[in-house]
Protein backbone atom coordinates (compact mmCIF):
# COMPACT_ATOMS: atom_id res chain seq x y z
CA UNK A 1 0.00 0.00 0.00
CA UNK A 2 2.95 2.18 0.21
CA UNK A 3 4.10 3.86 -2.72
CA UNK A 4 7.35 5.07 -1.53
CA UNK A 5 9.11 8.00 -2.29
CA UNK A 6 7.92 9.31 -6.16
CA UNK A 7 11.26 11.74 -6.31
CA UNK A 8 14.32 12.03 -5.49
CA UNK A 9 16.41 15.11 -4.96
CA UNK A 10 20.20 15.49 -4.50
CA UNK A 11 22.03 19.01 -4.47
CA UNK A 12 24.79 18.72 -3.25
CA UNK A 13 28.92 19.44 -3.78
CA UNK A 14 31.35 16.39 -4.30
CA UNK A 15 34.78 17.38 -4.82
CA UNK A 16 34.98 19.78 -7.84
CA UNK A 17 31.58 18.09 -9.05
CA UNK A 18 28.18 20.51 -8.52
CA UNK A 19 25.73 17.52 -7.99
CA UNK A 20 22.01 18.65 -9.11
CA UNK A 21 20.21 15.05 -9.72
CA UNK A 22 16.76 14.95 -9.44
CA UNK A 23 14.72 11.84 -10.43
CA UNK A 24 11.21 10.74 -10.46
CA UNK A 25 9.56 7.36 -10.16
CA UNK A 26 8.14 6.22 -14.40
CA UNK A 27 4.51 6.36 -13.53
CA UNK A 28 4.91 10.23 -11.75
CA UNK A 29 6.74 11.12 -14.63
CA UNK A 30 4.42 10.18 -17.34
CA UNK A 31 1.77 12.34 -15.57
CA UNK A 32 3.83 15.20 -15.34
CA UNK A 33 4.38 14.52 -19.57
CA UNK A 34 0.72 14.37 -19.75
CA UNK A 35 0.36 17.77 -18.21
CA UNK A 36 2.06 20.88 -19.56
CA UNK A 37 5.28 20.34 -17.75
CA UNK A 38 8.66 21.63 -20.41
CA UNK A 39 10.78 20.73 -17.18
CA UNK A 40 10.05 16.63 -17.86
CA UNK A 41 10.19 16.87 -21.49
CA UNK A 42 13.65 19.13 -21.03
CA UNK A 43 14.97 16.29 -18.67
CA UNK A 44 13.77 13.43 -21.00
CA UNK A 45 14.99 15.13 -23.78
CA UNK A 46 18.28 16.29 -22.82
CA UNK A 47 21.25 15.49 -25.37
CA UNK A 48 23.54 14.56 -22.11
CA UNK A 49 23.12 11.08 -21.35
CA UNK A 50 24.89 9.20 -18.72
CA UNK A 51 22.98 5.89 -19.69
CA UNK A 52 20.07 4.90 -22.04
CA UNK A 53 17.35 1.68 -22.32
CA UNK A 54 14.98 0.99 -24.86
CA UNK A 55 12.53 2.03 -22.88
CA UNK A 56 14.13 5.66 -22.91
CA UNK A 57 13.93 5.58 -26.36
CA UNK A 58 10.37 4.84 -26.47
CA UNK A 59 9.50 7.26 -23.76
CA UNK A 60 11.55 10.04 -25.95
CA UNK A 61 9.19 8.93 -29.37
CA UNK A 62 6.36 9.18 -27.20
CA UNK A 63 6.85 12.19 -25.75
CA UNK A 64 6.52 13.65 -29.30
CA UNK A 65 2.82 13.21 -29.29
CA UNK A 66 2.66 15.08 -25.53
CA UNK A 67 3.86 18.39 -26.39
CA UNK A 68 0.99 20.83 -26.80
CA UNK A 69 0.65 24.44 -27.13
CA UNK A 70 -0.45 24.73 -23.33
CA UNK A 71 3.29 23.97 -23.07
CA UNK A 72 3.78 27.95 -23.02
CA UNK A 73 1.94 28.16 -19.85
CA UNK A 74 4.39 26.06 -18.11
CA UNK A 75 7.47 28.31 -19.74
CA UNK A 76 5.60 31.84 -18.82
CA UNK A 77 4.93 30.93 -15.58
CA UNK A 78 8.47 29.88 -14.69
CA UNK A 79 10.25 32.68 -16.47
CA UNK A 80 7.82 35.14 -14.44
CA UNK A 81 8.77 33.15 -11.52
CA UNK A 82 12.50 33.09 -12.54
CA UNK A 83 12.28 37.04 -13.23
CA UNK A 84 10.97 38.07 -9.45
CA UNK A 85 13.66 35.99 -7.83
CA UNK A 86 16.45 37.30 -10.36
CA UNK A 87 15.17 40.99 -9.56
CA UNK A 88 15.20 41.04 -5.61
CA UNK A 89 18.66 39.50 -5.82
CA UNK A 90 20.99 41.87 -4.54
CA UNK A 91 23.81 42.36 -6.82
CA UNK A 92 21.94 41.23 -9.13
CA UNK A 93 23.78 37.85 -10.93
CA UNK A 94 24.36 37.61 -14.42
CA UNK A 95 23.43 33.46 -13.94
CA UNK A 96 19.91 33.93 -13.13
CA UNK A 97 19.15 36.17 -15.79
CA UNK A 98 20.37 33.69 -18.38
CA UNK A 99 18.18 31.36 -16.96
CA UNK A 100 15.30 33.59 -17.74
CA UNK A 101 16.57 34.20 -21.43
CA UNK A 102 17.00 30.18 -21.43
CA UNK A 103 13.68 29.68 -20.18
CA UNK A 104 11.78 32.12 -22.70
CA UNK A 105 13.87 31.20 -25.96
CA UNK A 106 13.17 28.22 -25.29
CA UNK A 107 9.21 28.09 -25.08
CA UNK A 108 9.21 30.17 -28.26
CA UNK A 109 11.69 27.94 -29.99
CA UNK A 110 8.92 25.00 -28.29
CA UNK A 111 5.94 27.07 -29.77
CA UNK A 112 7.35 27.63 -33.32
CA UNK A 113 9.23 23.94 -33.88
CA UNK A 114 7.41 21.21 -31.42
CA UNK A 115 10.77 20.41 -30.30
CA UNK A 116 13.16 21.30 -26.87
CA UNK A 117 16.20 23.23 -27.32
CA UNK A 118 17.21 24.09 -23.96
CA UNK A 119 20.57 25.12 -25.05
CA UNK A 120 20.62 28.68 -24.64
CA UNK A 121 23.96 29.34 -27.01
CA UNK A 122 21.93 27.05 -29.95
CA UNK A 123 18.67 28.88 -29.60
CA UNK A 124 20.51 32.43 -29.94
CA UNK A 125 21.71 30.88 -33.17
CA UNK A 126 17.85 31.55 -34.01
CA UNK A 127 17.15 34.61 -31.87
CA UNK A 128 20.14 36.96 -32.41
CA UNK A 129 20.17 38.83 -29.08
CA UNK A 130 23.64 40.52 -29.88
CA UNK A 131 24.11 40.47 -26.09
CA UNK A 132 23.86 37.33 -24.90
CA UNK A 133 27.43 35.74 -26.00
CA UNK A 134 29.24 38.44 -23.84
CA UNK A 135 26.74 37.53 -21.03
CA UNK A 136 27.16 34.22 -21.30
CA UNK A 137 31.18 34.84 -21.40
CA UNK A 138 31.13 36.73 -18.52
CA UNK A 139 29.06 34.41 -16.11
CA UNK A 140 31.94 31.58 -17.17
CA UNK A 141 34.59 33.67 -16.02
CA UNK A 142 32.68 34.07 -12.95
CA UNK A 143 29.50 32.34 -11.58
CA UNK A 144 28.61 35.39 -9.46
CA UNK A 145 29.37 37.96 -12.07
CA UNK A 146 26.61 40.68 -11.55
CA UNK A 147 25.19 43.07 -13.80
CA UNK A 148 25.90 46.93 -13.69
CA UNK A 149 22.86 49.23 -12.48
CA UNK A 150 22.10 51.26 -15.64
CA UNK A 151 21.65 47.76 -17.73
CA UNK A 152 18.18 46.37 -15.62
CA UNK A 153 16.27 48.52 -17.75
CA UNK A 154 17.72 47.17 -20.65
CA UNK A 155 17.20 43.72 -19.36
CA UNK A 156 13.65 44.53 -18.49
CA UNK A 157 12.63 45.66 -21.67
CA UNK A 158 14.25 42.47 -22.91
CA UNK A 159 12.17 40.44 -21.06
CA UNK A 160 8.79 41.73 -21.67
CA UNK A 161 9.56 41.59 -25.17
CA UNK A 162 10.40 38.13 -24.92
CA UNK A 163 7.20 37.28 -22.94
CA UNK A 164 5.14 39.01 -25.62
CA UNK A 165 6.76 36.86 -28.65
CA UNK A 166 6.06 33.61 -26.39
CA UNK A 167 2.31 34.66 -25.82
CA UNK A 168 2.14 35.62 -29.78
CA UNK A 169 3.91 31.99 -30.32
CA UNK A 170 1.75 30.20 -27.96
CA UNK A 171 -1.03 32.13 -29.95
CA UNK A 172 -0.17 31.29 -33.60
CA UNK A 173 1.44 27.96 -32.96
CA UNK A 174 0.09 24.72 -34.52
CA UNK A 175 0.74 22.32 -31.74
CA UNK A 176 -2.21 20.38 -30.56
CA UNK A 177 -4.41 21.86 -27.91
CA UNK A 178 -4.22 18.28 -25.78
CA UNK A 179 -2.06 15.11 -25.55
CA UNK A 180 -2.20 12.07 -27.90
CA UNK A 181 0.56 9.80 -26.61
CA UNK A 182 -1.68 8.70 -23.49
CA UNK A 183 -2.54 5.42 -24.55
CA UNK A 184 0.99 4.66 -25.73
CA UNK A 185 2.25 5.86 -22.21
CA UNK A 186 -0.21 3.72 -20.21
CA UNK A 187 0.99 0.55 -22.67
CA UNK A 188 4.32 1.24 -22.00
CA UNK A 189 4.27 2.27 -17.90
CA UNK A 190 2.60 -1.46 -17.43
CA UNK A 191 5.06 -3.05 -19.91
CA UNK A 192 7.64 -1.51 -17.25
CA UNK A 193 5.60 -2.25 -14.08
CA UNK A 194 5.10 -5.87 -15.58
CA UNK A 195 8.90 -6.40 -16.06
Amino acid sequence: LDEGQQTIEISEKRADLELDLVTHDIKKFINLMLRRNGYVLEQLLSPLVLHSTEEHLELKEISKSCVTRHHSHHYLGFAQNQWQLFEKERPRRIKPLLYVYRVLLTGIHLMRTGEVEANLLVLNEEFRLPFLAELVQKKVLGEQSTLEEPELDFHAGVFETLISRLEAASEKSALPEAPSGRAALHDLLVRLRLG
